[in-house]
């Protein structure tokens, strides 16, 4: 029906800005490796080449994590709660539901964090996503570029893909740069190769400069151990808002994302420590006798 026709149209539409950077990325490597074809750089080329599409591939296709099943209400609690007419009295129930599960945060009035599309009770650092109208563990944003919502399960393969993707522009914006000059100079013969190295030029070189402030951001937002959403609303406590309530310093910071292992921080391989439903908390006492996380969730394999 019109529903369908309609999810069909948005799925294509949502799939343009992948389509556009994919060719942009397939006209960059034929015009550097055919046109230009410099063969001392062809190497280290190919190497950047392949990290930045391995990365951009995971990013893509990598399913973000939904809450586990100890979070979602049991078909006698969602009665309950649907018989309940005063917020109050929801609240009750779902203080009741939430004592056993590893929740800290609660909404800016004090309540505890639940999704009536989902119907369950919101982990710590997760949040509905309206484009792919799910619950997202540690979501970050929904990213139109890749198609996908960037949370716990890929956000350390979207900040490879902005390092690769900035050290790629980069790369070609600095060796082709010689060759810009020349065209400028009308050192170079008057042949299809000429237009390819001076669009090459502008279009790295472009990209390397918004490439560079969202990679520069992410940085920071990773050394703060914060989400995108927590940077523009603070997450609540029992206390209140605190911007820093899940930063545990630098180190730690940066490992919750890329892991202890080293030899797995520069490739697109799982490595991020935690469930994605609980996360430890500077200001969080947690009490020895209450689980740490309601189930367990095997990581997705490093190979």
């Amino acid at each position: 029906g019109e529903k369908g026709i309609k999810r069909s149209c948005q799925t294509v539409l949502y799939w343009i800005p992948v389509i556009f950077i994919t060719l942009i990325v397939a006209w960059s490597y034929y015009a550097y490796v055919v046109q230009l074809c410099i063969v001392v750089y062809l190497l280290a080329y190919h190497v950047v080449f392949i990290l930045f599409t391995w990365a951009y591939w995971q990013t893509i296709f990598t399913k973000p994590m939904n809450p586990l099943k100890e979070f979602h209400l049991s078909y006698s609690d969602k009665e309950l709660l649907e018989r309940e007419d005063r917020g109050e009295s929801q609240q009750e129930i779902l203080r009741r539901i939430a004592k056993d599960l590893p929740i800290y945060t609660r909404t800016m009035s004090g309540a505890i964090r639940f999704c009536d599309r989902c119907q369950l009770v919101k982990p710590d650092r997760c949040h509905h996503c309206s484009v792919c109208d799910k619950c997202i563990l540690k979501m970050d944003h929904h990213c139109p570029w890749v198609n996908n919502c960037v949370g716990f399960s890929n956000y350390k393969f979207f900040m490879l893909f902005l390092a690769y993707s900035l050290l790629y522009c980069i790369f070609i914006t600095a060796t082709d740069l010689q060759y810009f000059i020349k065209f400028w100079t009308n050192g170079l013969p008057d042949t299809q190769a000429k237009f390819h190295i001076m669009f090459l030029f502008f279009a790295a070189s472009m990209f390397s400069v918004s490439l560079a402030s969202l990679f520069v951001y992410h940085c920071w937002l990773v050394c703060k151990n914060r989400s995108t959403l927590e940077a523009v609303r603070a997450p609540a406590f029992r206390h209140g808002a605190d911007k820093n309530g899940f930063s545990l310093g630098l180190s730690k910071n940066f490992r919750q994302v890329f892991g202890d292992e080293m030899r797995y921080w520069p490739f697109p391989v799982y490595s991020s420590l935690g469930d994605g439903c609980s996360f430890p908390t500077c200001l969080v006492n947690q009490d020895p006798e209450q689980p740490t996380s309601p189930g367990h969730n095997p990581p997705p394999n490093k190979a």
